[in-house]
């Protein structure tokens, strides 16, 4: 484990391999799980205001989902997550034309309708960034519908820090992501 400021990180992070694969996996993560993605207290305003930019893109049962309870709720164990459909996919995901599951608040982000990217857990993902008292603790979350990630990360040799440089960047900071890099450099070339 390393410690940047309040932060403990996983040297998986450092370590492992990992680049997106859309065209295999399909934007599964957005789909799979047990609960939507976390959301942080300070994002539930942001998510409200893109409704009316992302409301065309949505699937009809995501809008009567989003009408009944929100696009956000509270799970048993007090954080907030986005609200799904079915249990299955997050209710701001759409699908192409090659059945590919995307992010319609990301869509109209690039399309420059709103100022809001995503969640940044989503942004972040597969990092993982858990709250504790005093220290956040940052994680590599391995799961086999990435598995296509992680193949494609080790051909073009892409860390996962690497991959999440923007996303680290807005969730942390940039002196906290070139504390990060400096130190993923100094524990690679002691390891050679």
């Amino acid at each position: 484990m390393l410690q940047i400021q309040d932060t403990i990180i996983s040297f998986d992070l450092l370590e492992e391999c990992f680049f997106c694969d859309l065209s295999v996996c399909k934007g599964i993560c957005c789909v799979e799980g047990d609960a939507g993605a976390p959301v942080e207290e300070s994002e539930i305003a942001c998510l409200e205001n893109t409704l009316p930019a992302v409301w065309d893109d949505l699937s009809p049962k995501a809008k009567k989902v989003i009408e009944k309870q929100g696009c956000v709720y509270r799970e048993i164990s007090g954080d907030y997550v986005t609200s799904i459909v079915d249990g299955a996919d997050c209710v701001f995901t759409y699908y192409d034309e090659n059945g590919c599951c995307k992010c319609a608040i990301e869509k109209a982000f690039m399309e420059g309708k709103i100022d809001f990217l995503k969640p940044v857990s989503c942004h972040l993902y597969p990092v993982r960034v858990i709250q504790y008292s005093v220290n956040k603790a940052v994680n590599y979350h391995r799961w086999h519908i990435c598995k296509s990630a992680v193949s494609q990360g080790k051909k073009k040799n892409v860390k996962v820090y690497q991959f999440l440089k923007e996303p680290l960047i807005r969730k942390f900071g940039k002196e906290w992501y070139e504390q990060l890099s400096i130190a993923a450099k100094e524990l690679f070339v002691k390891n050679i």
